[in-house]
């Protein structure tokens, strides 16, 4: 079955171009495009789309406060939220992950992320663009030093994954230099979320940062 995409943006082109890149692959297809963030609400209800695409900065009522509402105490079946952003600013991707987002990326992202993006939605995972996890990690204060005695709860390959995650790399660079499918990293990525009890790809980079000592 076709993923269904919702596309939230107030700039036409952006519509567009989104629209032309999710509509040439097999499994995904555009039900609607909104140009605010009330407009987008209303084509959730009428559309029960799948995956929504949700831009920051619209008229009448922005992206974060449209994602407050989709993911609202008693909200049935909601739909898993990109956000998908010109603006990397810290307090945005926390309020984006905080409020429920399944993935944050920049619209200067390749065009393979943002189609990423949108599985790992749909597959009930999330994906935050390795820019904004490296900026994230980056701007916190420089990490401990790893303690000696700390227990590892991750097996050896679960570790390389992890601090490739703590690099910014994709799922798909991490199958390639581990000599993996992209299912087996998701499949690592997914035990470690588990092991670690965290919830996406930036804690997860936090966890290796913190604990391994990683410096700036």
């Amino acid at each position: 079955m076709s993923i269904r995409v919702l596309i939230a943006d107030d700039q036409a082109m952006v519509r567009t171009g989104f629209e032309m890149i999710l509509s040439a692959e097999d499994d995904m297809e555009v039900v609607g495009k909104a140009a605010d963030g009330v407009e987008a609400l209303e084509m959730i209800a009428l559309q029960k789309p799948d995956v929504v695409l949700m831009d920051i900065r619209m008229p009448r009522l922005d992206g974060l406060d449209a994602l407050q509402r989709i993911n609202a105490p008693g909200a049935v079946d909601p739909p898993k939220v990109v956000v998908v952003t010109t603006f990397e600013d810290d307090e945005y991707v926390h309020r984006a992950l905080g409020g429920g987002a399944s993935g944050f990326v920049l619209k200067t992202a390749s065009a393979a992320l943002l189609l990423e993006g949108v599985r790992a939605a749909a597959s009930g995972e999330a994906l935050v663009s390795p820019a904004i996890t490296v900026k994230l990690l980056r701007d916190r204060s420089t990490p401990a030093a790893p303690r000696a005695n700390r227990p590892d709860p991750l097996s050896a390959r679960e570790g390389e994954v992890a601090r490739l995650v703590a690099t910014g790399a994709t799922n798909a660079e991490i199958a390639e230099q581990l000599f993996l499918s992209v299912g087996t990293v998701k499949t690592h990525l997914s035990s470690i979320q588990s092991k670690l009890d965290v919830r996406n790809r930036v804690e997860i980079a936090a966890w290796v940062w913190q604990s391994k000592g990683i410096g700036r």
